[in-house]
């Protein structure tokens, strides 16, 4: 049974503790620069299936402002559901992502090579800070 995508997030980092619950660290839906291009250091996405049953592959690829050309593939990573009350959490790790110029990227999360979500993530470039009269 094919499971459900219950959320997919980007934040700057992950730490899981020893009890088994995940701790997200800076989420985020827009990255800001002064100057382009942008090597972005770091950048997860955490994912979660459920309501599903089976072994599936899910890739996780960031796609440029037109939307068709991809900017970063993620490694194709298992999901796996014992049960339908199981759940599956996913994390992958984007590091140094080149972002050229301002725009609308997509995160977009497949699963068997079928699209299950897709969400903006914007690129903006901050202002010089104008010098102000004395």
């Amino acid at each position: 049974m094919i499971p459900d995508l219950q959320f997919s997030l980007l934040c700057d980092d992950v730490r899981q503790e020893k009890n088994g619950k995940f701790i997200l660290i800076g989420l985020f839906d827009v990255i800001t620069a002064k100057q382009f291009p942008l090597a972005f250091p770091r950048m997860c996405v955490v994912s979660r299936w459920c309501g599903g049953e089976g072994t599936f592959q899910q890739v996780t690829r960031l796609l440029q402002p037109d939307q068709t050309t991809v900017l970063a593939h993620g490694q194709t990573i298992p999901v796996r559901l014992q049960n339908v009350e199981a759940t599956a959490t996913n994390i992958e790790v984007f590091i140094n992502t080149q972002f050229k110029e301002p725009g609308t990227c997509w995160v977009e999360i497949l699963l068997e090579g079928d699209l299950k979500l897709r969400y903006p993530l914007r690129i903006v470039q901050l202002e010089a800070a104008q010098p102000q009269a004395s």
